[in-house]
């Protein structure tokens, strides 16, 4: 990686960790650039929030492609025009391509709103509340080729007992991901861990309160 890591944020929706990320990033908290912000729904305000930011931002429709892998195919086009370094997923409900995961192996990061490997896929906080858990929380993880099944990074966790319905465990979910994401960019981008020899293992888990 160069001495500013180059960034490309791939969104489907609100962008509200992309946010999280560029104001980090203005702060000066972590030295790398957004240089791509690619979507793949045109309403998506995240697209919104790379304009406002003067971010380099495409939106390819996935509709519009014959396959998965045409569709990787031209994401691929665009990270590699844009010299990208690391690809952050910030709730990018596509599935990517077996093919996509190799040409980019061990430089694409997710977020995903469990504790791994606890509830993969979707519908987390619904699951959480009907099992009654007692514990809740985040887990950002390298993308391999299964679902939400890659090498963890770091995990932050909360206890659920004073979250009474699903509105309310989303809105603290989403408060720890604008925190642990900027947090652990970061430290990948400070060298501090190194994705090329992530075991999955060992990995950081934040309790509630935990801070910069």
């Amino acid at each position: 990686m160069t001495d500013i890591t180059k960034l490309a944020v791939l969104v489907s929706g609100n962008g509200s960790n992309l946010q999280s990320i560029i104001d980090s990033i203005n702060l000066g908290d972590i030295s790398a650039k957004i240089s791509l912000v690619i979507s793949n729904v045109e309403s998506a305000y995240a697209l919104t929030r790379a304009k406002k930011e003067n971010l380099n931002h495409a939106f390819l429709d996935h509709k519009k492609f014959s396959s998965r892998e045409s569709f990787d195919h031209e994401i691929s086009k665009l990270l590699i025009k844009h010299e990208v370094d690391l690809i952050v997923l910030a709730g990018f409900m596509r599935i990517l391509s077996k093919s996509f995961i190799k040409e980019f192996n061990k430089k694409i990061i997710n977020i995903h709103p469990s504790l791994l490997p606890k509830y993969p896929g979707l519908k987390t906080h619904e699951k959480v509340m009907e099992n009654k858990d007692k514990y809740h929380g985040v887990t950002i993880h390298l993308v391999d080729e299964g679902l939400d099944s890659g090498p963890i990074i770091a995990q932050a966790k909360f206890k659920t007992s004073k979250y009474k319905n699903i509105d309310s465990l989303i809105v603290k979910i989403h408060s720890v991901e604008h925190k642990l994401y900027p947090l652990i960019l970061k430290k990948i981008v400070d060298k501090e861990i190194d994705l090329l020899k992530l075991s999955g293992k060992n990995f950081k888990c934040y309790e509630d309160g935990f801070d910069f």
